[in-house]
């Protein structure tokens, strides 16, 4: 048996190493012979303001435009200084505490302090 695998495609065992791919002379799919390793997004993931600085868990930032908070006639005004945040995984980056209630803010609004 050879050590060439079958064609993830088709599951046909005519397939062939081409350059750092094997190549299914079957149906024509290519895939790569090292299989990329699943990225951890927590232990990479770099959180940036809206300036470009990296926000760390316990930072300060500022609000740089009015948020309204969907499902409530709040708004979060801009200017507006939020302490000790802590940075989350998912589409909202920042979690944090204020005087109208716990939030999950994009950090693409906010600025450090």
């Amino acid at each position: 048996m050879s050590a060439i695998p079958a064609c993830p495609q088709c599951a046909m065992e005519n397939t062939y190493p081409d350059g750092d791919n094997y190549v299914c002379a079957d149906c024509g799919h290519e895939w790569p012979m090292v299989e990329a390793a699943p990225a951890d997004a927590s232990a990479d993931a770099v959180v940036k303001d809206a300036n470009g600085n990296v926000l760390s868990d316990g930072d300060s930032v500022v609000l740089i435009k009015d948020l309204k908070v969907k499902g409530s006639s709040i708004t979060l005004k801009v200017g507006t200084k939020v302490k000790s945040i802590r940075l989350v995984g998912g589409d909202h980056e920042v979690d944090c505490k204020m005087d109208a209630g716990n939030f999950m803010l994009k950090a693409c609004y906010l600025r450090k302090a």
